[in-house]
């Protein structure tokens, strides 16, 4: 049965749908050996050869939930024209090719979710759920109440006002303020921008917290299996409910 390419790339485990959008008006992706770019195009994965970047794309198989700490220097795109290091670099083990959920950009550190498994990831991203994102931010120098008061009730930025953000001051000196702020949206670079907005410069970034997952001892760099209590809590479509660490699943 004729599927649209973004849903089938997604179950494939290639990327969320949203991202597959974009490979294929990337040109990335071909059905039987031609470039297909137009979006709503289809295919049958049953019959048809789908490939990304010339690898084929086969729908089902094992699935993979992971948290890790990513460190500084590290790109969370599938591939990066400058040749830097990606994030899946890090996942020595792991036999299957995952994607992240959402991004953290280059200089961001902290807790990162990557899956293989398309509607999940579609899930998780949708703004209904509105899942809280933690970050502690270290800025240069002081922090003043009406700088706090402005980053948690909401800015206007370049692409349309931000939502009210939890906004705490952890502590701080002459030279530096740890900040606690925790957004539920997703925007690209939005934390840094929420603090150039009202004059504050990052010096570093952390996310700590995705909805109840915390970060925990993981040192920068290595990843852990989620447990199925922890994957059925963000979306609930999935996971053994019973706390263990979620073995691969083959679908």
């Amino acid at each position: 049965m004729e599927e649209r390419l973004q849903k089938i790339l997604s179950q494939g485990g290639v990327a969320s749908r949203r991202e597959a959008e974009r490979l294929i008006s990337a040109g990335r992706v071909a059905v039987n050996g031609e470039v297909v770019t137009e979006l709503g195009s289809k295919a049958d994965p049953a019959k048809d050869r789908i490939t990304l970047d010339g690898k084929p794309v086969s729908v089902g198989g094992t699935r993979y939930y992971i948290l890790l700490n990513k460190p500084v220097g590290y790109v969370t795109t599938l591939k990066d024209p400058g040749g830097r290091p990606i994030v899946t670099d890090l996942l020595k083990g792991v036999g299957a090719r995952v994607f992240p959920v959402g991004r953290l950009d280059y200089n961001t550190e902290g807790l990162l979710l990557l899956t293989n498994d398309g509607e999940w990831a579609n899930r998780l991203a949708h703004p209904r759920h509105e899942v809280d994102k933690e970050y502690l931010v270290r800025v240069r120098g002081r922090v003043n109440p009406e700088q706090l008061q402005r980053l948690s009730g909401g800015l206007e930025l370049d692409d349309g006002p931000t939502a009210p953000a939890q906004v705490r001051s952890q502590r701080e000196s002459d030279n530096n303020t740890w900040l606690s702020i925790t957004i539920h949206e997703g925007r690209y670079r939005q934390v840094r921008r929420m603090c150039e907005a009202v004059g504050l410069t990052v010096v570093r970034l952390r996310r700590i917290r995705y909805g109840a997952l915390k970060l925990g001892e993981l040192k920068p760099g290595e990843f852990r299996l989620l447990t199925g209590a922890e994957v059925a809590e963000l979306v609930r479509p999935c996971g053994d409910g019973r706390g263990r660490p979620v073995r691969p699943v083959r679908r």
